[in-house]
């Protein structure tokens, strides 16, 4: 069966947005289109956060409302609300990043474990996340990946990260919610690997509730996602695979120079794509075993998730498959797939709005650097609002 071309549809992918909502996001994309605009955007606003000027009334109504849902979970609720009357599920993203005091991790557990029950009274909330380094320090990471001792002091901080991962997949589990571990840079991710894959033989004995992140722009991740898989089999539980291009790509090349290792990264954006299409593809053909998040802004990626899946008899609204969306982008993929009846899920960053901005930033800089994607965005959005003036 051939899969109709359903991304063009503008008016299903832009109908929660007012007039003034599609010219604001219109404006956004005309400036992160423009590489000097955003570096001097950057500079501009992180100079007036550190300076307390007032300006975050103004970030507030632009860019931060545009790419985040709220300052607070219950600031949220409009957005998930609205989306999900589309059929477009959420996933509350607490995206405070760079901290690294004991409190601050203790306190980014207890928000994801508030975003668990919260998602639990919510049918619109089937999926929680968190990142590896929102819930210990990043050299910590590092160290054990490297096969490094512990200090007994480092050992002690480590059991407490190992703790935090262990009590919000335990009320995952309890809750029926999906919890999905964010993936960071290469030299900190074994470690992470190893805790993840520790809490699905503990907790997708029946069902999967956790599921790692597996950036395909690095070579080696489809060999790693086989073997994980094996020692799933034999060892009885499922493993759940968030699949995604990945975002750490100029620190990962810049870091092998430097060091003089061979980089993880894949040599050619083709090469990324294929990696990435060859594990869906291999993820889908073992559905019984592997689950999956599809967290892609790639539209012909999509459309091979959606052939095979016809071709393979999974049906649109399996559970085991989903597909997933930054909020502010991509929405003629997230609404028109919605429409169509798949499972579709928007990851909603949130958080105080100066401490949400090195997020918006990195989000700003990986729009610029990635060929094509603000060209789409800025096409989609002139063709709604000249269907809008007809």
């Amino acid at each position: 069966m051939k899969i109709s071309k359903i991304f063009e549809n503008t008016e299903v992918a832009f109908s929660l947005k007012s007039d003034s909502e599609l010219d604001r996001a219109y404006f956004l994309f005309k400036m992160i289109s423009h590489e000097p605009l955003v570096r001097i955007g950057t500079a501009v606003t992180n100079f007036a956060l550190k300076a307390h000027l007032p300006v975050e009334g103004l970030i507030r109504a632009t860019v931060f409302d545009h790419f985040c849902g709220g300052v607070s979970e219950e600031d949220c609720l409009p957005v998930i609300d609205r989306m999900y009357v589309k059929g477009v599920s959420s996933v509350l993203d607490y995206s405070v990043e760079g901290q690294e005091a004991e409190s601050y991790f203790d306190a980014a557990m207890e928000k994801t474990l508030k975003i668990i029950n919260f998602a639990d009274e919510k049918k619109s909330m089937p999926i929680a996340v968190f990142k590896p380094t929102g819930f210990g320090r990043f050299h910590l990471y590092q160290k054990k990946g490297e096969k490094k001792p512990f200090t007994p002091k480092e050992q002690e901080e480590w059991d407490r990260v190992v703790a935090r991962f262990d009590k919000v997949c335990k009320l995952a589990k309890e809750k029926d919610v999906e919890i999905l571990i964010d993936s960071e840079q290469s030299w900190m991710q074994d470690a992470a690997d190893d805790l993840c894959e520790a809490m699905m033989r503990k907790y997708n004995t029946e069902v999967p509730v956790v599921y790692n992140t597996f950036q395909l722009y690095r070579w080696d991740r489809l060999e790693y996602l086989k073997a994980l898989h094996k020692r799933a089999q034999k060892e009885g539980f499922t493993v759940g695979a968030k699949i995604v291009r990945g975002a750490y790509m100029e620190i990962e090349r810049e870091r092998a120079d430097d060091k003089g290792y061979e980089s993880p990264i894949c040599a050619t954006k083709e090469a990324t794509d294929l990696n990435f299409d060859e594990t869906l593809d291999y993820i889908l053909r073992n559905l019984n075993t592997i689950s999956l998040f599809i967290g892609t802004h790639n539209e012909q990626s999509s459309y091979l998730a959606m052939q095979l899946m016809s071709e393979l008899g999974i049906d649109k609204s399996d559970n085991r498959v989903w597909f997933g969306q930054l909020y502010g982008m991509s929405d003629h993929i997230s609404f028109n797939l919605a429409e169509h009846g798949y499972n579709v899920a928007k990851y909603v960053p949130f958080g105080p709005v100066k401490d949400v901005m090195p997020y918006l930033i990195r989000r700003a800089e990986e729009n610029t650097s990635v060929a094509g994607q603000t060209t789409r965005e800025l096409s989609l959005l002139k063709t709604e609002r000249k269907r809008r003036k007809l």
